[in-house]
């Protein structure tokens, strides 16, 4: 059983009969859930996964003090510390993991503006742009139990995807790059004999690609290590992630073949762009694509901005 599901049946059995009995008064204020940081909070948790950061548990988010006061969240912080130590195999962490707590009672406030600056969700185009997509991800990944004061779906909801203008800018500095490195420095590389630099130029190459296939997709990248598993679950372009793959694995039998990899994925990113009518050039040039995204954004402001403002 997942991690997810664990701290959902968690919550269910002693969480809500807790809060429901103990805190009526404030229960309707409350949101309850778990999103955030960990692998379970994407549904990649597995037996490996239970060495590290893995318990029953579940968030308890807060209002404002001018709606719930330090003394009722003290009380609900004690409240959350009795709950059983241990359920279905998991036992609770004796202290926080390296980041803070990501269990437990906390302001909606303070768990969105760690993430992204914001204590609402409400963010400016550039605020967009500065952010890292697997913070945002951290903000909408999961589930929520409970909503009751509303505050904590709406922030969710409002992060759930970014502005237009935002997405095409960030696709715009992320083609440019994957062209670079896959299409340009790779072979050059290659050729100075300066095959360390060719590797990271391929690894990079293979990271911006992703990240195109994200925002294409209208998704969050993840944390790195979760990149390739996010990816296998994309819509489209379909198949990239096992050449990707196998192109970061070194699985090809010479540089040349490698290039001529980095070509195919290309073109395949192309092809999807002109698919969904972002661009209609018939180059497969990523770098000639990335301005020709970056030309079709309509605010003058983000479209002026350095093509790599968001990358």
């Amino acid at each position: 059983m997942k991690g997810l599901e664990i701290c959902r049946l968690y919550y269910k059995e002693y969480g809500e009969p807790m809060l429901m009995r103990d805190f009526a008064d404030i229960f309707p204020l409350l949101a309850c859930g778990l999103f955030g940081s960990g692998s379970e909070c994407f549904g990649y948790d597995d037996e490996i996964s239970r060495d590290h950061d893995l318990e029953p548990g579940f968030c308890i988010f807060l209002p404002g003090e001018d709606v719930i006061d330090r003394r009722a969240a003290f009380l609900l912080e004690r409240a959350y510390a009795k709950l059983p130590s241990e359920y279905m195999g998991l036992s609770r962490q004796a202290s926080s993991p390296v980041g803070g707590a990501r269990r437990g009672v906390m302001r909606t406030a303070e768990f969105f503006a760690q993430r992204t600056g914001s204590t609402d969700g409400i963010l400016t185009d550039f605020e967009w742009l500065s952010l890292p997509d697997q913070a945002l991800a951290e903000c909408v990944n999961g589930e929520l139990f409970y909503d009751g004061y509303g505050e904590v779906g709406a922030i969710r909801k409002r992060l759930a995807s970014q502005p237009a203008d935002v997405r095409l800018k960030k696709l715009a500095g992320e083609l440019l790059l994957a062209g670079q490195s896959g299409q340009y420095n790779f072979m050059r590389c290659v050729k100075h004999g300066e095959p360390g630099a060719a590797a990271l130029a391929i690894s990079e190459f293979a990271n911006r690609i992703m990240k195109c296939c994200f925002l294409i997709n209208g998704k969050y990248m993840p944390f790195y290590k979760w990149s390739f598993r996010a990816l296998r679950g994309l819509d489209m372009p379909q198949g990239l992630a096992a050449e990707l793959e196998k192109l970061v694995c070194g699985g090809f039998a010479g540089v040349e073949e490698a290039a001529r990899e980095a070509e195919k994925i290309s073109a395949a990113l192309a092809d999807e762009l002109r698919r969904q009518n972002l661009v209609k050039s018939d180059t497969n040039n990523l770098e000639q694509l990335a301005y020709e995204v970056n030309a079709s954004i309509a605010s003058e402001a983000v479209r002026n901005a350095h093509i790599l403002a968001g990358a």
